[in-house]
């Protein structure tokens, strides 16, 4: 039953065929700008700066580590990040703004560096990869990932703290992940780790040259070979070294030391999982299994996922 019930849920997620690269949206189109400086996506300083609009976007996922992904990023001399998640392409009410208003959104820069944002709900939202496309077809894509199972688990703990906080009710896991014995196909947090489903979205529009995923589970264990790969996908000159991590045993994960400057990531990154019965543990494995050789065959490498 488990099984029928997947599939029933993977037919009716897939996005329907489109033609490759398409360049109109019917309705969704980019809303153009006037205003940004002679039509290149910019807008000056006069101490020589100027706001960019980004050549990468760190697209996601969910609690993968996007946060740490854009923080240790950001320690090369020629990487700007925005602080917010902009949330440009995925919320109607900012993309209707247009190009001049995301462009706002965007830090000043040297004209050598390189601007970067991150909304890691990009991802898993249909409408994105076309948006981002008819902004810049050439732009570069970073896409952090987790063991899908851990990723769900993170999911719920973001939201059990969230609502923990403002003081209302939350459903204990086991009854989010398990519905009438089987896993729970409503769960959201399950469909964002489908990832070969989004994928496939994300690969109707840019090639697979353009879209690096860092592997989540090493960056938090190891980042600087991660970090590495990353300085190479965006040809940077190579200059994130061992030096700029350190592990803070208090925290239990790598923080980062910038110039002599010393800065962890946020007190609620890297919380604890809830306990779950291994026996339901045993039944999201199995359940992202076939999910999991679907997503290596589209990308050409495995992860050491459960």
């Amino acid at each position: 039953m488990a099984a029928l019930l997947l599939g029933l849920l993977l037919f009716a997620m897939q996005s329907p065929p489109l033609p490759s690269r398409p360049l109109t949206d019917g309705g969704s189109s980019l809303p153009t700008t006037s205003s940004l400086a002679a039509d290149n996506g910019t807008t000056s300083h006069p101490n020589g700066t100027l706001q960019q609009l980004p050549q990468i976007i760190i697209i996601g996922v969910r609690k993968g580590g996007t946060r740490a992904l854009i923080e240790m990023l950001s320690l090369h001399s020629a990487v700007v990040a925005a602080q917010n998640e902009v949330h440009f392409f995925d919320w109607e009410s900012h993309f209707q703004k247009g190009l001049s208003w995301y462009l706002s959104q965007m830090p000043y820069a040297f004209p050598e560096q390189l601007t970067v944002e991150k909304t890691p709900a990009y991802f898993t939202s249909a409408k994105v990869p076309r948006r981002i496309y008819q902004m810049n077809p050439n732009i570069k894509l970073l896409l952090i990932l987790r063991d899908p199972t851990e990723r769900v688990l993170s999911d719920y703990t973001q939201v059990f703290y969230n609502r923990l906080q403002k003081h209302k009710r939350y459903q204990p896991i086991e009854s989010v992940l398990v519905k009438d014995g089987e896993i729970n196909l409503g769960y959201k947090a399950l469909n964002r780790s489908l990832y070969y489903i989004h994928m496939q979205n994300w690969l109707q529009y840019f090639p697979l040259e353009s879209i690096h995923v860092v592997d989540g589970d090493r960056l938090i264990k190891d980042p600087l070979p991660e970090m590495k790969k990353v300085e190479r996908f965006l040809k940077l000159e190579p200059q994130i070294n061992a030096s700029n991590f350190y592990f803070n045993k208090t925290k239990g994960f790598y923080c980062l030391r910038d110039h002599g400057r010393e800065r962890c990531l946020h007190d609620s990154k890297g919380r604890a999982h809830p306990h779950v019965a291994p026996a339901i543990l045993q039944k999201l494995y199995q359940f992202f299994h076939q999910p999991n050789k679907k997503f290596f065959e589209l990308v050409g490498r495995t992860f050491n996922w459960k």
